[in-house]
């Protein structure tokens, strides 16, 4: 039985990069106020966490996040900070997230972009590079990012998006038919 998702709460500024159409960095923006019903294009990614039995982890929003609150989507998301490197982001987060290790990272989708808009018109604007990683330590994710998480077979995953898909996020909806970790 998975442990009770931990708190957390950050005073430090979090920025994003914000981005042109054709994807080159025009400025930063706190991301605190980036995600609106009018949402910069910016800069963010997007991983799929996989274990020692090759199951993937899925993750179920915190019923208070501002966008597609309580929807199931992959194992965690970010943004990079300006100048950042990717993996290094990824790693950061899925600390700050999870509250776990990842490595092996590799890039599964790195021209990933979408636009979407949850109930609520919040829009999400990335171009989102989609990476995969291994997992390296226990899971100990935090309550106000994650309410629960679930580990699944990659073609359970697959079969359900496609049944299901107003169940998960958006960006997950899109990326699994793409992604060779759910080909069938």
């Amino acid at each position: 039985m998975p442990s009770l998702p931990r708190s957390s709460s950050s005073a430090t500024t979090e920025y994003v990069v914000l981005l042109s159409e054709d994807g080159h960095p025009i400025g930063t923006a706190d991301k605190a106020t980036v995600h609106t019903t009018d949402t910069p294009l910016h800069l963010a990614f997007s991983c799929h966490v996989i274990d020692a039995e090759g199951r993937v982890l899925l993750t179920r929003r915190a019923l208070d996040k501002r966008a597609w609150p309580g929807v199931w989507t992959n194992s965690f998301c970010g943004h990079p900070g300006p100048g950042e490197d990717p993996a290094e982001a990824i790693m950061r987060r899925a600390e700050q997230e999870l509250g776990t290790r990842v490595d092996g990272i590799e890039r599964a989708l790195p021209d990933f972009r979408y636009r979407a808009v949850d109930d609520s018109g919040i829009v999400e604007n990335e171009i989102c590079p989609v990476y995969t990683a291994r997992i390296r330590a226990d899971l100990d994710p935090r309550a106000d990012e994650v309410c629960a998480y679930h580990w699944a077979r990659p073609e359970d995953v697959r079969t359900a998006v496609d049944a299901t898909p107003f169940a998960f996020s958006p960006w997950l909806v899109e990326q699994a038919p793409q992604m060779a970790l759910y080909a069938r």
